[in-house]
């Protein structure tokens, strides 16, 4: 079975009731360069947030260390491989709601790569993290030092990276149980089932 393209649904309906097989075909989907980053961006936001005024050296280390991450996503998202590439995953918000909207029914479709939703949620955080740690940099300029809108534009910008995040992690363990699929262990392996041997069932309307 040839794997979907990189956004388009691996397996058409929900997968309630379709238990995945231990000899499911699985395909690489996400390479190591992207996985690397992911993770270390997820260690540098933590470390970045959990030290803020409490240990400045390794606050700024872990802030240098996101702005490096995401700084790196983007170029992977336009020279990376099929399933990095924000050409084939990025929507438009339409699309998004209509997904959003779909699950909300049971019904969203299985992606190989990011869903809808998930597309969204990368760029959002990649933006967000961007601001909060160039902010963050700003601050330790002579120009900007002291600036109040510098630093409160950190300070809500760290926090609402810190609010995405949770509602990213919450997200991906939700549609690991709707879709009986350990998504967290995907972005260590870098491997999903292909659906190829999935017994997943259209849900009824």
């Amino acid at each position: 079975m040839t794997p979907a393209p990189a956004g388009s649904p691996a397996v058409s309906g929900s997968s309630h009731g379709a238990a995945s097989r231990p000899h499911d075909a699985t395909v690489r989907v996400w390479d190591a360069p992207l996985r690397v980053c992911h993770w270390v961006l997820a260690l540098s936001v933590v470390t970045a947030w959990l030290s803020a005024n409490i240990y400045d050296s390794l606050h700024e280390v872990a802030g240098y260390l996101a702005m490096g991450a995401v700084a790196f996503r983007i170029v992977w998202g336009l020279a990376g491989s099929t399933h990095a590439r924000f050409r084939n995953f990025v929507r438009p918000p339409a699309v998004v709601l209509r997904y959003l909207r779909d699950l909300a029914h049971g019904r969203a479709a299985r992606y190989l790569g990011h869903n809808p939703a998930g597309a969204a949620m990368v760029l959002v955080l990649l933006v967000m993290v961007a601001v909060s740690t160039i902010s963050g940099w700003m601050q330790l300029t002579y120009t900007f030092f002291g600036v109040t809108w510098v630093e409160v534009l950190h300070t809500w910008s760290s926090n609402l990276v810190l609010a995405l995040a949770l509602l990213h992690v919450s997200g991906v363990l939700v549609m690991s149980v709707l879709q009986r699929e350990n998504l967290v262990r995907a972005m260590v392996t870098g491997r999903k089932a292909t659906g190829e041997h999935r017994e997943d069932t259209q849900p009824s309307r």
